[in-house]
């Protein structure tokens, strides 16, 4: 069980300054935010994410199929997702790029967060 809340702590949603890192800017614009994750991976840890600009979220985490949609509202990253055979509540998160790392955090920037590695696809 403990397992499952640290995974769904990582999936809601500090990133740790990056030597060189002017620091985190929030993203405040779905145009931009698809910029930033269009071609690449989302990874950190057990989980590799794809994040579509069709809406669709897709991949893996801890050996578990991730799949799930998002939008954009009022300048939050709004989804919902399915990890194996559970549903994650929905939820509206701040998103903030530094370097190439992306970190969610939950509940429109009040809440846990998680940080991603932006990996560029391959082929």
């Amino acid at each position: 069980m403990m397992f499952l809340r640290i995974f769904i702590i990582a999936l809601s949603a500090t990133l740790m300054p990056v030597a060189g890192s002017a620091g985190p800017v929030v993203v405040t614009k779905a145009q931009r935010f698809i910029e930033l994750v269009r071609g690449k991976t989302l990874r950190r840890p057990l989980i590799r994410l794809q994040v579509s600009a069709d809406g669709t979220i897709s991949g893996a985490g801890a050996f578990q199929k991730v799949s799930g949609n998002w939008t954009w509202q009022d300048g939050y990253f709004c989804r919902d997702l399915r990890w194996g055979g559970s549903d994650l509540p929905y939820n509206c998160q701040q998103v903030s790029i530094d370097d190439d790392s992306l970190r969610f955090t939950s509940d429109r920037g009040t809440g846990d967060s998680a940080a991603f590695r932006l990996i560029p696809q391959r082929d």
